[in-house]
């Protein structure tokens, strides 16, 4: 029963583009790489560091994007000794991983976790150096409904749930096994969640567990999803309760998030690469007999390759259409945001990492109990928890002022916990991000835009089509890492074709 761990984790994916040829199907990398007979799908990343031929001649890379794929994809890049330089327009690193400061610590803005199963971005963590820094703690998980909390953390806590009889359990637990095993996605994008859960379950355990869920995160929207929504939280984790060691358990990077970015950052200035905070690309367009000029603030600057990681309306706004075509369907993609509250306390709230909220009124989508997971020593001994309400674009939260906001979920918080002691009370932070993930209407596949790249030194790679994953950050490095087999072997043919 730790699915319900898997629909508050975060953090992205399945597409990626590549030079010349148009992509929407998430094999598309290892088929690229098959064709290209230089290359084989299982090779490993430091197989490609280690092979000569590979070795760029420090060619000059530009990245468009400091986000955890913008970050990582340089990282890997300026260890095949190319100059990489990194233009990101904000002042932190780290997009939605990025780090806030809570007053006495600093911690991520929004709420990560990494699960056992989480292999790319594991290796990641240990290539940089930050190994002993990967901790491990166990996580559990509740259920709030009806004003009472429950565990659902064994065998014999599930058995007792009072909500659902000895059959629905049953049920329940097959959707949650089946669905764990389902590879093709594709059979799920024309069924409703909704339909595809009562299907599975039936309508007593759809009514009673799934739908208040449903509602917490989407609200009404929920009935216009596919499958694939539920699907991809329930594969994740489904595999990480499988893993026959650490079950059960979640892990953190000391220092958060930012201790990652700060090591990147240092691994680029030592491979002879930099990073530009603060900077906002003007224009992208190709340099005639090859290459692409970037254009930033009141400069500009030549490379010899680029890849562009930042969101699409970007991309449209400032890369000349020689470079790329971004081919649209009638349908506009709706995209979910999230406002959370964080709040610091003296003592820890939940002992849960999740609470799950049955109750549909609660103003916020569920309850995550980071300090459940991360040892206090990380938040100079105080305690944060996270109360995230997913929200659409016209949701009026977006047009109200913070306070107006934390008056909200802080009335939710004492409705939740009434032995809430203002007392405890540290400090209360709004936080905001309008898009985190796109809403899989149903045939969401069919409807996401095409990207056609149209230029041999020009590359998008971004999470736009991710179509069959949900967001999180080992799918990212996932990507970048399949992207880096091809992306070696452009390197290689470019210094070939240099020194003839």
């Amino acid at each position: 029963m730790q699915l319900q761990k898997k629909l508050h984790t975060q953090g992205a994916q399945d597409e990626m583009k590549q030079v010349t040829k148009s992509t929407k199907s998430a094999d598309y990398q290892d088929g690229h790489a098959k064709k290209n007979g230089q290359i084989g799908p299982d090779i490993t990343i430091d197989e490609l560091q280690n092979d000569p031929l590979t070795q760029s001649g420090n060619m000059k890379i530009g990245i468009i994007g400091g986000g955890l794929m913008g970050m990582a994809l340089a990282y890997r890049i300026s260890e095949l000794n190319a100059s990489v330089k990194v233009f990101e327009r904000d002042s932190q690193l780290g997009g939605l991983s990025t780090h806030y400061n809570y007053g006495n610590f600093t911690w991520d803005k929004f709420y990560h976790v990494i699960v056992p199963t989480d292999g790319s971005l594991i290796n990641l963590i240990k290539d940089i150096g930050l190994g002993e820094s990967l901790k491990w703690s166990r996580s559990f998980t509740g259920y709030y409904v009806n004003k009472s909390f429950y565990s659902l953390n064994s065998p014999k806590e599930f058995l007792l749930f009072p909500l659902l009889n000895i059959w629905d359990k049953i049920r329940l637990v097959f959707t949650i096994f089946y669905g764990g095993r389902i590879s093709n996605w594709k059979k799920l994008e024309g069924v409703t969640v909704k339909d595809w859960l009562i299907q599975m379950g039936g309508k007593k355990n759809f009514n009673k567990f799934w739908e208040p869920l449903l509602l917490a995160k989407l609200g009404e929207n929920y009935k216009r999803v596919s499958a694939v929504f539920i699907w991809t939280y329930i594969r994740r984790l489904f595999k990480a309760r499988e893993h026959p060691v650490e079950k059960d358990f979640m892990g953190y990077v000391a220092g958060g998030y930012k201790t990652v970015f700060d090591r990147l950052e240092k691994e680029l200035v030592k491979n002879n690469s930099s990073i530009l905070k603060n900077t906002s690309v003007k224009s992208i367009r190709p340099l005639a007999g090859g290459g692409i000029e970037v254009k930033y603030d009141d400069k500009v600057e030549h490379f010899d390759k680029v890849i562009f990681t930042a969101p699409l309306n970007v991309l449209e706004n400032v890369t000349s259409p020689e470079l790329c075509e971004i081919v649209k369907n009638d349908q506009t993609i709706e995209y979910l945001g999230v406002v959370c509250l964080a709040l610091v306390t003296k003592t820890p709230l939940t002992p849960f990492y999740v609470l799950n909220m049955g109750d549909v009124n609660s103003p916020f989508t569920g309850v995550i109990g980071i300090s459940s997971l991360v040892n206090p020593e990380q938040t100079a001994g105080e305690y944060i928890t996270f109360f995230p309400k997913y929200i659409p674009a016209d949701h009026p939260y977006w047009g109200m002022p913070d306070e107006a906001i934390e008056e909200i979920f802080m009335k939710g918080v004492r409705d939740l916990y009434p032995e809430f002691n203002d007392g405890d009370l540290v400090a209360a932070h709004i936080n905001r991000a309008f898009k985190v993930q796109p809403l899989q209407v149903l045939n969401y596949s069919t409807i996401i835009p095409e990207i056609i790249t149209k230029h041999p030194d020009f590359f998008v790679l971004n999470t736009s089509q991710f179509v069959s994953d949900s967001v999180n950050n080992n799918r990212v490095i996932t990507h970048v890492d399949s992207f880096m087999k091809q992306f070696a072997v452009e390197l290689k043919k470019k210094v070939t074709t240099n020194t003839r």
